[in-house]
């Protein structure tokens, strides 16, 4: 397959932003991995069955290690955490965070060696989801805490430096990562903080500036990304640690209101000079991103354990109230309009642990191929969760929408995940981009080879095609594409053999939309050819029944393993149904996508659009937000009122968040 691959950015007909789009993604992403993961041969029409039957299982040990930590974390829960407090003062007391650590729910996944619990990927993604049951705020603290502050230093620090920082890290510093800047968002590898040595060689020297750091202002202990040109003459990011005490770290604004996650605290830092001593290199100069990009795979998992442990409860208290609650005398659940969300809340919570625990157990065997997975386990819990939670609010009407009934603080603290981590418009194009890059390299390779070239002359083309006309390992895949784009006729559909009997039909749907699923990317890819990088609903599309056949496919691995175990009664009777009904909604979004693809309202969008845009850029700037780092209108925005808005003045902070705020 490699003789016949193709740069992308050489694509005939490719514009040079694009092709340095492709370029900069390819630096951010690092080399493709040796083995393709199960999305990735999805879109090949592959189905890789031993990735996903039977279902990820933790050891008895392990779970009943977790379980203990679940029971005691859930009393406090229950009884002591001031969760409304927390959401109303905008802040978490430094005695709920001690009592966190006393429980050893912030260094569950440092080794007990070095004081923390030892715990693996699926038991800490299960302790995630029982606070987002609770505490949005307080599900973010800890994942920030683990998934990117100690995840880093536990997969990427030396020996000596886990050592020194991580018996912290377990016992009494909060840590942040300092990633995202007021230019820097979803693109990671555009950063603007900058370091160097120093002439003598024992420190770097760190300038910039760090927005959105959950926690930075209480840490103890924070990673920071930052260019540094390497000996070839290019620009790397390169990971360092600091601590708050260093000279020249002046955290200038400690938080923001905002309108959920509100006890969670975001900081601006400045780096002014500061010199970070060598030894607190993490890894290796230049690789900060494999260490950011690295650490995100854990932190998708956890935001969608918040996730799901808030909509769990959000379906809990909306189904209650349906039952509860009487309208024309007779309950709302009645109704069957309030049924169809009952029955959706169900499936979509099946559906979103069954992908989520699938997924955790793939980090947790080490799988090679899974930055597709853990960005589709993200967008798919975020988007399922944000339409659990508006169910429920739905069905409580007013009520939900009162502070003391909770649900309205879990729809605030929600919003958020379909932005973090990558937003889902971004997650959508890395879905298509990365999970059929393989095949769209081997398609471009073969036209490349064997198809007319109109920039290029009689003779020349000619002599290329017929130079390839005796390629057996080329013909063996362009024959085969031709029949399928040209004819019509499909390659085999994968067989599905390792679930349950009694799930044969299910098994036989999820067979043939893997089959369609590669055909209509390479239908899609041949209508659209270089046009579709700029084509991003046509992407999303492709990219959302990924997600929707993975989640189908995690959903019957999930449930196959419920009937093999012999689970029965009015839970078991509740996950099948809710399976059941996932699977029939699923395969009716993949199917009205599949039609989307040519018959949609793209085109009459981009004229809408334009209008829009033409008519908006006639209104002047003072009237509105301005970005303070736009290249086109910075400084001309409206003045913001605050006078109103709680504040988080920045200060020059020396002491150890461990000795409090």
């Amino acid at each position: 397959m490699s003789e016949i691959k193709a740069d992308l950015k050489s694509m005939k007909g490719i514009s040079a932003r694009d092709a340095q789009m492709l370029a900069d993604a390819e630096v951010l992403l690092g080399p493709d991995p040796d083995e393709m993961g199960f999305i990735q041969n999805m879109f090949w029409g592959n189905l890789r069955e031993e990735l996903l039957f039977p279902y990820p299982q933790c050891s008895t040990e392990e779970t009943a290690k977790c379980d203990q930590l679940l029971a005691e974390l859930d009393e406090y829960l229950r009884t002591e955490h001031p969760s409304i407090q927390i959401d109303q003062e905008q802040d978490i007391p430094r005695w709920a965070i001690d009592k966190l650590f006393e429980l050893g729910v912030m260094g569950m996944t440092i080794p007990k060696e070095l004081g923390g619990l030892g715990l693996g990927v699926t038991s800490y993604v299960r302790v995630l989801e029982k606070l987002g049951e609770y505490c949005g705020s307080t599900a973010v603290l800890v994942s920030a805490h683990q998934s990117i502050g100690c995840k880093a230093v536990m997969l990427f620090g030396n020996e000596e430096q886990k050592a020194r920082w991580l018996p912290h890290l377990a016992k009494d510093w909060v840590s942040a990562f300092c990633l995202s800047e007021p230019n820097v968002g979803c693109d990671a590898g555009g950063q603007e903080t900058y370091c160097h040595l120093s002439e003598d060689g024992e420190h770097y020297i760190l300038n910039g500036e760090k927005k959105w750091a959950t926690s930075g202002s209480i840490a103890g202990l924070f990673t920071v990304m930052a260019k540094q040109k390497m000996p070839n003459g290019k620009e790397r990011v390169t990971a360092l640690v600091c601590t708050p005490d260093m000279e020249g770290i002046d955290i200038f604004q400690k938080n923001r209101s905002k309108c959920g996650i509100r006890g969670t605290w975001q900081a601006r830092i400045r780096f002014n000079d500061v010199h970070v001593p060598k030894a607190h290199l993490l890894h290796h100069e230049g690789k900060g991103l494999n260490v950011a990009l690295t650490c995100l795979n854990y932190g998708r998992c956890t935001l969608s354990a918040g996730m799901l442990g808030g909509a769990r409860s959000a379906m809990e208290q909306g189904i209650k109230w349906g039952r509860t609650r009487h309208q024309f005398q007779r309950p709302l659940a009645d109704f069957e309009l309030v049924q169809q969300r009952i029955a959706r809340m169900s499936a979509l919570c099946y559906a979103m642990d069954a992908m989520l625990y699938m997924t955790t157990g793939f980090l947790d065997r080490h799988d090679k191929d899974i930055r597709i997975e853990t960005a589709i386990c993200k967008t798919f819990c975020s988007e399922m969760g944000w339409i659990v939670v508006n169910d429920a609010m739905q069905i409580m009407g007013g009520e939900s929408y009162i502070t003391e009934n909770e649900i309205e603080r879990i729809f605030r603290d929600s919003r958020i995940n379909l932005i973090v981590e990558g937003s889902n418009e971004v997650m959508q194009s890395f879905i298509f981009g990365y999970g059929g890059k393989a095949l769209a390299e081997q398609l471009v390779g073969i036209q490349e080879r064997i198809a007319w070239n109109s920039d290029e002359g009689f003779w020349a083309n000619m002599s290329r095609i017929m130079s390839n006309a005796t390629n057996g390992n080329l013909l063996s895949r362009a024959i085969p594409l031709g029949i399928e784009l040209f004819l019509g006729i499909r390659r085999g559909a994968p067989p599905v053999t390792k679930l349950h009997p009694s799930l044969a039909k299910h098994a036989d749907t999820l067979s043939k939309l893997v089959q369609e699923h590669s055909h209509q990317f390479k239908r899609a890819s041949k209508a659209h050819e270089e046009k579709i990088l700029d084509h991003q609903c046509t992407q999303a599309r492709i990219a959302d029944n990924a997600m929707y056949i993975h989640a189908m496919a995690c959903t019957l691995s999930k449930l196959d393993s419920q009937i093999r175990a012999g689970e029965d009664g009015i839970d078991f009777e509740r996950d099948k149904a809710a399976a059941l009904h996932f699977l029939d909604m699923a395969e009716l979004w993949v199917r009205e996508n599949w039609r989307a693809l040519t018959a949609n309202p793209d085109a009459t969008m981009r004229t809408a659009t334009q209008a829009a845009i033409a008519r908006n850029d006639a209104l002047p700037n003072d009237q509105f937000v301005i970005h303070e780092r736009s290249p086109t209108a910075k400084g001309e925005g409206r003045e913001l009122k605050q006078d109103a808005i709680k504040q988080f003045p920045g200060d020059r902070y020396a002491d150890a968040p461990a000795h409090g705020r």
